[in-house]
């Protein structure tokens, strides 16, 4: 981890001086079409914030599915939906064949975290630049810049590439699970992979930016077998698992710590179903994140070593799981120079500037779709926007059309070289 982020931090470097230099001049007729796009737009997002749509609704995933797959047929896309292998929802692929040479993949999620009936009490609304509504920036923002920045390279007349796919899938707020292998496989078959979650608001970062680097997840498991006994007649004959868990937790708090790449947070517990009886199981759950590849493997090997140094409760059984969710993603040399020619795309906007955002403890399908290593891959390509996950979730309408500039003039940049 050290490595890498020494790694990032020259590369980084080198970014910043290259950003120094002059701009070159924008594409009118890209500027021109986002512009143009900028009411539209504002119009998807109000039609999409209507479809309640969190993970678990069916209803409301089906709907999303049903309003993407219409939007990709009109742009001329081949659509192939399918049921995702965990959830209720679909996967919506839409792939479109060119003339070029390069091969570009553009992905974001239907779902969002939000309950039913989350409309009647945050309903869509402007308020000077921002436009609220839940998931409007997480992640219907970074549906939209897809739909209405391939129409504007489709109206241009733009099919400067081998293939092009579209992947927006119904599980990314509860893990990808369903989903995350095929993202996976389809990330290796391209060269380019742009993900569309959003960026962080120019009220909260001052520029909009782009993300290198997001954890991977997993879940760990920490269970005590112990032996029940009454716990007022005779607690001296059972192995209380809820005391060995507690030990067990607080010897283990740290252990990640040592651990470069690694973070755990212990976050439930549960032990024992009734007051007088001595439990004989305890069981606690933690949040993994992870941001090396080979973090999950020394984090387990850390913990059972840790957990074998010493029992609270003798002759007691504990064991230790990880469940590993989605890898982390990390831009790496490829993802690097993506992001600096979106810088030069940026400052092309009269010297504006683009963030490069370092890292977040947040999964990212990015994580999947880069996973083989072969394509380069760049995430945060969606609207700038805040609140995700949160009250008030809102975007900035005058990201609209900047966001919108950079995913036409970096994949018709791309597609040229």
């Amino acid at each position: 981890m050290v490595r890498m982020r020494f790694r990032l931090a020259i590369m980084l470097a080198a970014l910043s001086v290259f950003a120094t230099a002059g701009a070159a001049d924008a594409d009118e007729a890209l500027l021109a079409g986002a512009r143009a796009a900028q009411p539209a737009v504002i119009q998807s997002l109000r039609d999409m914030v209507l479809i309640e749509s969190g993970s678990a609704d069916a209803a409301g995933l089906k709907a999303m599915s049903d309003y993407v797959e219409a939007r990709l047929r009109s742009l001329g896309a081949v659509i192939e939906r399918t049921k995702s292998s965990v959830g209720p929802g679909d996967i919506v692929k839409g792939s479109f064949t060119g003339t070029g040479n390069k091969s570009f993949m553009l992905i974001a999620h239907v779902d969002t975290v939000y309950g039913k009936d989350i409309l009647a009490t945050q309903a869509f609304r402007q308020d000077g630049n921002r436009l609220y509504g839940p998931g409007i920036a997480d992640d219907k923002g970074g549906i939209a810049v897809i739909l209405h920045s391939l129409a504007i390279l489709r109206d241009a007349g733009w099919r400067d590439y081998a293939r092009l796919t579209v992947l927006f899938n119904s599980d990314e707020e509860v893990g990808s699970r369903g989903s995350g292998e095929l993202i996976a496989a389809l990330g290796a078959m391209h060269d380019v992979v742009l993900s569309y979650e959003p960026t962080v608001a120019k009220a909260v970062a001052k520029d909009e930016g782009v993300l290198l680097a997001a954890a991977g997840t997993a879940a760990a498991t920490l269970q005590v077998k112990g032996r029940t006994a009454h716990a007022g007649a005779a607690p001296e004959q059972g192995r209380n698992a809820l005391v060995e868990l507690s030990h067990q937790i607080l010897q283990t708090e740290g252990v990640a710590k040592g651990v470069p790449g690694a973070q755990l947070n212990w976050t439930t517990s549960k032990a024992g179903s009734v007051r007088n009886q001595i439990p004989e199981q305890a069981e606690a759950g933690g949040d993994v994140r992870l941001l090396a590849p080979d973090a999950a493997d020394k984090l387990l090997a850390a913990l059972k070593a840790k957990i074998a140094e010493t029992h609270r409760v003798p002759d007691t059984d504990v064991t230790i799981t990880l469940d590993i969710g989605r890898p982390p993603y990390v831009a790496g040399e490829k993802g690097l120079a993506l992001a600096g020619q979106a810088q030069a795309i940026y400052r092309e906007l009269d010297g504006r500037k683009l963030m490069l955002h370092p890292s977040t403890g947040g999964g990212t399908d990015a994580g999947f779709a880069g996973s083989s290593g072969k394509p380069a891959i760049l995430e945060s390509m969606g609207l700038a926007g805040w609140g995700y996950h949160a009250r008030d979730e809102y975007i900035e309408i005058d990201s609209i059309v900047p966001r919108l500039y950079l995913t036409t003039r970096l994949l018709t940049t791309i597609a040229r070289q």
